[in-house]
């Protein structure tokens, strides 16, 4: 079968704690053998992520994202209005776009479907908002300092991170919470998510100590959603509204906005490729 695709290019990071060379190697390779050998790497941090204008300059129709969601959000961004697509594969830590795209699987597996063309392509949800576009989640309200802590544990080890856990347990359970406007119940964390339908709202519970716990161990495991939450509201808009300033998690990256923030639904302004 001939590749939809002739001239991919490839953005990694070969500072991340994920790069493995065995693994470039075999996207190398799955490109040349597919008959569309890759014309250039990014590799991060040396190189810039290409925009739009680099990737029509140099001809690429592909570009393959191994690297954190992050880094994909980023590339998204630049390559806006670009004719080409972007096959994110799992390359960082929680990899929650790649899943979403491709399902748990292997990087060379998706690598493989995309040249062979059975891959789907057209453009995402996303939440828009003023600090940016996120293509997976928005985490909003005081737990999103568990994210801190999972931070330092991978670049710093369990020791220190076990020394902010008590900061970040803490603003869990006493920091003003955060609301879905026209809703009365504030949470610690609100999960937004782009879906076809609309910005899916969920609140995540702290019940009691367990559920506190749990809450813990999934952003230290990596997906935050692991932990016990109920849905609020799916809307093409959705309000957030605190006393306080609202931390924010957009794709893995922090910051902060005042209350209320509004976040609507949008389409990616450029094309992804789904092999699932």
């Amino acid at each position: 079968m001939t590749s939809p695709f002739s001239r991919p290019a490839l953005v990694c990071n070969s500072q991340s704690g994920s790069h493995d060379d065995a693994i470039l190697a075999e996207i190398a390779e799955g490109c040349r053998a597919a008959g569309t050998p890759l014309i250039a790497i990014f590799a991060l941090p040396d190189d810039d992520i290409p925009g739009a204008a680099e990737l029509d300059r140099q001809g690429i129709d592909l570009l393959l994202v191994w690297t954190g969601d992050g880094t994909i959000n980023a590339a998204a961004r630049g390559a806006a209005g670009w004719d080409g697509a972007i096959l994110p594969l799992p390359g960082g830590t929680l990899n929650l776009l790649s899943k979403a795209l491709h399902g748990d699987r292997a990087v060379v597996e998706i690598l493989a479907d995309a040249l062979q063309g059975t891959g789907r392509r057209g453009p995402i949800p996303t939440i828009r908002a003023d600090g940016g576009d996120a293509f997976i989640t928005v985490v909003a309200g005081p737990a999103t300092r568990w994210a801190e802590v999972r931070e330092t544990m991978r670049q710093d080890g369990l020791i220190e991170a076990s020394r902010a856990a008590p900061d970040a347990l803490d603003a869990m359970t006493n920091a003003p919470g955060v609301r879905v406007a026209g809703h009365d119940t504030a949470y610690p964390a609100v999960i937004l998510t782009p879906t076809p339908e609309g910005i899916r709202a969920d609140g995540i519970l702290t019940e009691g100590t367990g559920d506190v716990l749990r809450h813990g161990l999934a952003w230290l495991g990596g997906d935050f959603r692991d932990g016990p939450s109920e849905e609020i509201a799916c809307a093409a808009t959705i309000t957030l509204e605190s006393e306080a300033p609202i931390s924010l998690e957009y794709d893995g990256e922090m910051d902060e906005a005042p209350s209320p923030a509004r976040f609507d639904l949008g389409a990616s302004a450029v094309d992804f490729l789904a092999t699932a």
